[in-house]
């Protein structure tokens, strides 16, 4: 049975760059990444799309940390020693280059996630840092000072051990054996499913929204977009990431406030309304959008305050008025369900972040276990910030077991 250095279980983003970096720091390391699949990196290669959102273009620590609903206390020391300025040189040094968009997300420049699925496994085969697949982890205990790991395809014996296996339930019931505590995990971003006869025929049209969960303190605002199925868009998802164990506990079935003017109130847009009633008399209410919505959810908005496509805005009554201003500032929405957002699944859960020493990413509970990723009770929002968190804890951790 051959001794290893570095064990490293989960072919994931966080797994290879631990190993990556553990490799550069220590080139005589004997270091093994174990993955139980047929392929490593999966996960990569389905991100942002298919194109990999690397990181996100925040360079403010205090600022990174607020994009995640659970993991913002702890990760805020990490990133005063890792973070998307260093991601960035990271991967220059490697010849990849990254670029931002309009929203902050950072891409590779080639749009594929296959340049940095071949910057891992170039480096792996650089660094002489060996990869297994077909190994599902089966039992790990300590001997000694090292580590004998039991898996479906073979025994090994490591002096640090790493686990890098995300939301593995059959892992997380393994930590829980020896002594860990483990937050149950519950799907964070998602859409919300809709049957609604205001959306009904709008799939594909996005507006800046706030939403709101009545009776609570969830709140979301920004690009709300109009699916088949109900709504999706950065708004929507946000809400879902902060609101992931109260929703859960709905069974995600609640109702959701939509203001499609954010910032405005109901009795400020009746205001507006009535001005608009004056300085548009003879046209019809319908014809053409006000406030700088998409025309086609104008309409529908309006049909839903009970104003005919004919009505001009000189024949509109106090009661449309109101409804109106209701439709566009406070209109309630029934949520039923949930759908995992494009093919990215993202959990609330894992290791108790109590027991877990964030300069090293090592357990408190025994000594060489190391964690990265979302195998640990931390997740964010969409934007790059889930692969932030990886490259973190990867680096501080690689360091320490170097």
């Amino acid at each position: 049975m051959a001794l290893y250095d570095i064990i490293i279980v989960g072919g994931g983003a966080a797994g290879f760059f631990t190993a990556i970096n553990a490799a550069e720091n220590n080139p005589a390391s004997k270091i093994l990444i174990l993955e139980r699949g047929k392929e490593v990196l999966t996960k990569v290669r389905v991100s942002g799309g298919g194109r990999c959102n690397v990181t996100h273009a925040e360079f403010i620590p205090a600022e990174l940390v607020k994009r995640y609903p659970r993991g913002e206390k702890e990760l805020r020391g990490p990133f005063h020693k890792f973070m998307t300025g260093d991601t960035i040189e990271w991967f220059e040094k490697r010849g990849i280059e990254l670029k931002t968009e309009e929203d902050g997300r950072m891409f590779p420049i080639t749009d594929s996630s296959e340049t940095i699925i071949n910057c891992f496994t170039r480096e792996c085969t650089r660094l002489n840092i060996e990869i297994q697949k077909g190994h599902s982890l089966k039992n790990f205990q300590k001997s000694g000072d090292e580590w004998n790991l039991q898996t479906s395809a073979g025994d090994f014996i490591t002096k640090k051990l790493m686990l890098a296996t995300g939301s593995n339930s059959k892992v997380w019931n393994l930590l829980e054996k020896m002594g860990h505590a483990i937050v149950q995990a519950v799907p964070s971003l998602f859409t919300f499913n809709i049957k609604d006869t205001r959306i009904k025929d709008l799939a594909g049209i996005a507006a800046d929204a706030e939403v709101t969960i009545p009776g609570g303190n969830l709140q979301s605002s920004g690009p709300l977009l109009i699916t088949h199925w109900g709504m999706s868009g950065p708004a929507i998802l946000k809400l879902s990431a902060w609101g992931a164990r109260e929703l859960n506990m709905m069974n995600y079935k609640f109702s959701m406030n939509v203001n499609w003017l954010p910032g405005y109130s109901e009795s400020e847009i009746l205001d507006q309304l009535k001005e608009l009633k004056f300085a548009n008399s003879k046209q019809q209410v319908s014809k053409r959008a006000q406030f700088e919505l998409p025309k086609r959810l104008w309409q529908s908005i309006t049909t839903a305050s009970l104003i005919k496509p004919e009505t001009k805005w000189a024949d509109l009554n106090k009661e449309q008025l109101l409804a109106l201003a209701k439709q566009l500032t406070s209109a309630i929405y029934k949520v039923d369900g949930k759908s995992t957002f494009k093919e990215e699944f993202v959990t609330a859960g894992g290791i108790d972040l109590r027991e877990v020493e964030f300069k090293t990413f090592e357990s408190k509970l025994h000594k060489n276990l190391y964690f990265a990723g979302e195998i640990l009770n931390i997740d964010a929002i969409t934007g790059g910030f889930n692969f932030q968190n990886a490259w973190t804890g990867g680096y501080l951790a690689a360091k320490a077991m170097s």
